[in-house]
């Protein structure tokens, strides 16, 4: 992983001391230390998280579906060797679902560890998910772990101290169903990172790292459609469904299996716009690029 920060051009130096934190501080046999599926590809981005969160800040990931605001946090917490713990959030998420609750168990009260909890104690990263899904009386409770206090404060138990090497990633995205603005008290409390969206450069990376084998002229594409629909969705065109990286990957993956690509393309992107005027624009984007029927495969043996 240093070496994929390397070929990213990130800083030397903040390399350097990235390397000194998981000498000092790595647990690299924790079962939850967990190498991503996908890198992040980004400089800037990285080279601002990386910074952050060295300096001990949390940090809050904003942006548009599809910027990697999932993939990035997860690479986060393999770069720096600690156990993670994720946390989807929505409306009914409360305080015992992050910290834990007292429960029954071989005839006695005992408190149930939540992932906040874990992760507290334990020196882990907590990805907060769709931070803005929550009601603010839920998030009132992450307060004190989050600002200069860094507690935890359990009703008739006593007052816990975070491990210095915990943090958190939040991540959110706006306009979704459910999604609410973040309150100040809340957002005062991270360093605030705008995702933008992935380059056509950086997405070449993402797909000829994830797929070796993939012919080249087939990657350049499936890129040069995804890039297409994302241009029409920054000029309001479609909607962000079909923007779909998680998607596009899919597809892929369907491919190797030996599904024609035009009907994996069909499945991973268009399909996700249920408006039929929508799903028409996609269509014809995509059939500009990708040809209804491939006779040969698209993947090197």
């Amino acid at each position: 992983m240093i070496e994929y920060l390397q070929k990213q051009n990130v800083d030397n130096k903040l390399i350097e001391k990235l390397e000194k934190y998981r000498k000092e501080n790595g647990l690299f046999d924790d079962p939850r230390v967990i190498k991503p599926e996908f890198k992040y590809y980004g400089k800037e981005v990285l080279e601002e998280s990386i910074s952050a969160l060295l300096a001990g800040k949390n940090i809050l990931l904003t942006g548009a579906k599809a910027t990697g605001k999932n993939v990035l946090a997860e690479n986060l917490s393999y770069l720096f060797a600690r156990p993670s713990w994720n946390v989807s959030f929505h409306v009914n998420t409360d305080f015992s679902s992050l910290i834990g609750a007292d429960t029954f168990k071989d005839n006695q009260v005992t408190f149930r560890k939540g992932p906040i909890y874990e992760a507290s104690t334990r020196g882990g990263f907590a990805v907060l998910d769709e931070i803005n899904m929550a009601k603010n009386e839920a998030i009132s409770v992450l307060h004190a772990s989050l600002d200069h206090r860094r507690i935890i404060d359990l009703p008739g138990y006593e007052k816990i101290k975070l491990d210095p090497n915990t943090r958190f990633i939040a991540t959110m995205n706006y306009g979704y169903v459910g999604t609410r603005e973040v309150n100040e008290a809340l957002a005062s409390r991270f360093m605030i990172i705008h995702m933008p969206n992935i380059t056509k450069e950086n997405l070449d990376k993402l797909l000829a790292d994830t797929f070796t084998k993939l012919k080249e002229e087939y990657r350049k594409a499936f890129i040069d459609m995804f890039i297409s629909l994302q241009f029409k969705s920054e000029n309001n065109e479609i909607s962000t469904k079909s923007v779909d990286l998680r998607g596009l990957i899919s597809a892929i993956e369907t491919m190797q299996i030996g599904l024609n690509p035009y009907d994996a393309i069909l499945m991973g992107i268009a399909n996700k716009s249920f408006d039929e005027f929508e799903r028409e624009i996609v269509i014809d984007t995509i059939k500009t690029k990708i040809p209804s029927q491939i006779k040969e495969s698209i993947f090197n043996d």
